[in-house]
């Protein structure tokens, strides 16, 4: 008796699985299945910008032409990294 039940479990857990695997077969399910791990795992665990609604950087890749002082420290940062690279990759 316990022998017919193992087996009738054991196919259902096969069967089971080829469906779920069937299912997945189709990558607009497979994106699904992403879509729905992706926003369970950020409901559990959320990132540290998703915490924080206060992004630090405010004028990130939007400069302005008149903001001297901004320009002027882009420009250093640019030739600091040629710098850099002619004085250890030449």
């Amino acid at each position: 008796m316990k022998r017919l039940s193992f087996i009738k479990t054991l196919l259902t857990v096969a069967g089971m699985g080829i469906s779920v695997a069937m299912w997945l077969s189709s990558k607009q399910n497979r994106i699904k299945v992403q879509n729905v791990f992706r926003d369970l795992k950020s409901k559990i665990k959320p990132c540290a910008f998703e915490k924080n609604k206060n992004h630090p950087v405010e004028k990130g890749g939007n400069p302005q032409p008149y903001d001297l002082p901004d320009n002027e420290m882009v420009s250093e940062g640019a030739m600091y990294s040629v710098k850099f690279y002619n004085e250890n990759m030449q």
